[in-house]
């Protein structure tokens, strides 16, 4: 049972403590440095990741956050590992688990100095496996995974648009956020409500 529900069982523990250390932010913001609190539309995730706040102030909810970044990145490390057994095709099924295994441990380093190198690698190895995932979502008959995919892809491609050419970076906070929503949301559903049945007709193609 265990087994079963371990990603959901760290996805879990990912979300409750990211919401604790929410609630142990100081305060400050892109919009406001002297804010109080963490403010979700305003206030990016990294925030808690600082041993400084954006006031100045030390950051309590520092070692929240990395609990909550480490629960993430094995749910979904496990996630890309499962699924890519559920794909009949050796080579494809390996591009996608060690993209996506590699992607969450250059993740895991996202609250360290090399923040920026590190969000840009992960991103780079996420979006090179869930590619992969989408297109044999497609070649498969999940219509509802098929959209799914569609908008998580698009909504990944939005923040990345506006992280490197700081287009609209005033919405980045809350398109981070979406963001988190629809890809758990993607892995979840893959992961609980697909199998390696759902794929068989791959390899026979």
């Amino acid at each position: 049972m265990l087994k079963k529900y371990f990603i959901l069982v760290c996805i879990s523990c990912a979300l409750v403590l990211l919401f604790i250390a929410t609630r142990y932010y100081p305060g400050g913001s892109q919009e406001d440095s002297n804010s109080v609190g963490y403010d979700f539309s305003t206030n990016y995730i990294c925030n808690l990741f600082g041993e400084k706040a954006v006031n100045g102030a030390e950051n309590a909810s520092r070692y929240w956050a990395i609990a909550s970044l480490l629960f993430l990145c094995v749910g979904f490390a496990l996630f890309f590992y499962r699924f890519s057994k559920k794909i009949p095709l050796k080579n494809p099924a390996k591009i996608i688990r060690f993209t996506g295994v590699s992607a969450m441990c250059f993740t895991s380093l996202i609250a360290s100095p090399l923040h920026d190198s590190m969000v840009t690698l992960s991103g780079t190895l996420a979006l090179i496996s869930m590619f992969y995932i989408t297109v044999y979502i497609f070649k498969s008959k999940l219509p509802v995974f098929k959209v799914l995919s569609i908008i998580t892809l698009l909504v990944f491609y939005s923040c990345n648009i506006m992280y490197y050419f700081r287009f609209e970076l005033v919405y980045l906070p809350i398109m981070q956020k979406v963001l988190l929503g629809f890809i758990l949301m993607w892995m979840l559903g893959l992961e609980y409500f697909t199998g390696a049945a759902d794929f068989i007709q791959v390899k026979k193609e």
